[in-house]
């Protein structure tokens, strides 16, 4: 049968595979034809998950602990969940509040679809991470999009956000630090958006991928701010995946009022059923064991944040905010774009890639054209090489964009 007369159903039709990937795939393709590609478009640490992480793992499997567990995630890794927030944000949740997920993006999934449905607006943020929009229009409600800007860094403010509110918004979403850009909500704003969202009684989910990887000791601590006004109406999502460089393993967790967990419980029994035995055992031992490990790594990434930041100023045309968080620079390109040469910043990122084989990922998978994300979870020699290529590349001029 030919796929044009096959009938998608509406969601999928509504919806794109993430821009995201697009970059990682080409690039993969072009390192089996043994080209040098820098990639400075991973989502992930480059850094090898910890070894009292892996070495967990190896006790399951020598323990032979490989069979179903409970649905939501065995009972002392959702204490461990449990007890990391009171330990980092202060806040106490019960096991109950507690479900296991693969991954974040799960855990944000299940949010959506246990709250969110047709004639909902839900409040989001641009530039920003496109699967919370895209989770948003999966559960039937409409996305509601608002700009933040270069010249404010990036930052959230609450009064755009609560601009955006009308009598169908049920829920705002908050990704803090952001990707692609680095940028936090700010305490003061959190307080001002918290008193307000509960007072109109708006649901507030905010995901923490990035929460344990913030720069410069910058006051963050949104659970706090949140939970303090608006207990019952927050949902957390988490992850293992940055903070412990454990991406493939894919364990998150969503923290939330026991009825929406027990949700959330009921939609992956239909879906996905429990995560891994073996990875709930690596992240259990990820979240009581030794927490160097993720200083660590935050240190490194502040080294190569600063230095690629420095490189980059080799070229004044190719603008970046300083980001507070996560292992992005979202720099603006636009002083490179013409009318008779590369139009868009995704023209500009895929021309660098097929003729300096350097991989960034375009602002327009952000809601962002005129920027490209670059990032810096990767060695400074990989990080050196590519900027290299980047600033050759733009000095080089714009000619004529080509698809050869």
């Amino acid at each position: 049968m030919s796929t044009d007369t096959i009938r998608l159903s509406d969601r999928t039709r509504h919806i794109a595979l993430s821009a995201t990937m697009k970059g990682t795939i080409e690039a993969e393709r072009l390192r089996r034809q043994g080209v040098d590609v820098v990639d400075l478009g991973a989502g992930e640490p480059d850094f090898p998950t910890p070894a009292h992480i892996t070495a967990a793992a190896h006790a399951a499997l020598d323990s032979n602990f490989t069979k179903y567990t409970a649905n939501p995630g065995l009972t002392e890794l959702r204490e461990a969940v449990a007890a990391r927030c009171l330990q980092d944000h202060g806040i106490a949740v019960q096991a109950s509040e507690v479900i296991i997920t693969a991954g974040g993006k799960q855990a944000l999934h299940h949010a959506a679809m246990a709250l969110f449905g047709p004639d909902d607006e839900v409040i989001a943020h641009t530039p920003g991470w496109p699967t919370l929009t895209e989770q948003v229009k999966l559960a039937g409600a409409s996305p509601v999009v608002v700009r933040t800007h270069e010249d404010e860094g990036f930052e959230l403010r609450a009064d755009a956000l609560l601009a955006a509110v009308t009598p169908r918004t049920r829920g705002i979403v908050i990704n803090s630090p952001g990707n692609p850009t680095g940028a936090l909500l700010r305490d003061a704003e959190a307080k001002k958006l918290a008193t307000e969202a509960a007072r109109r009684d708006l649901w507030i989910v905010i995901d923490l991928c990035y929460d344990r990887l913030i720069y410069d000791n910058a006051p963050h601590n949104l659970v706090k701010i949140f939970a303090e006004a608006m207990r019952d109406r927050l949902i957390l999502a988490g992850s293992a995946s940055k903070s412990y460089a454990m991406t493939g393993w894919r364990c998150g967790w969503m923290i939330g009022p026991t009825a929406v967990v027990q949700a959330a419980n009921a939609l992956q029994s239909h879906e996905t059923s429990n995560v891994s035995s073996i990875t709930q055992k690596a992240a259990l031992a990820a979240l009581t064991g030794p927490q160097q490990c993720v200083q660590d790594m935050l240190n490194e990434y502040k080294t190569r944040r600063d230095q690629v930041l420095s490189w980059l100023a080799e070229e004044p045309r190719l603008r970046a905010v300083i980001p507070s968080g996560a292992f992005y620079l979202f720099p603006s390109v636009s002083d490179f774009l013409s009318p008779n040469g590369y139009r868009t910043s995704l023209e500009f990122s895929d021309a660098l890639l097929k003729q300096e084989h350097v991989v960034t990922t375009p602002g327009e998978a952000f809601d962002a054209p005129g920027f490209i994300r670059l990032s810096y979870a990767t060695s400074l020699d990989r990080l050196r090489e590519g900027v290299t290529r980047l600033i050759r590349f733009g000095r080089a001029g714009t000619g004529v964009f080509s698809t050869v």
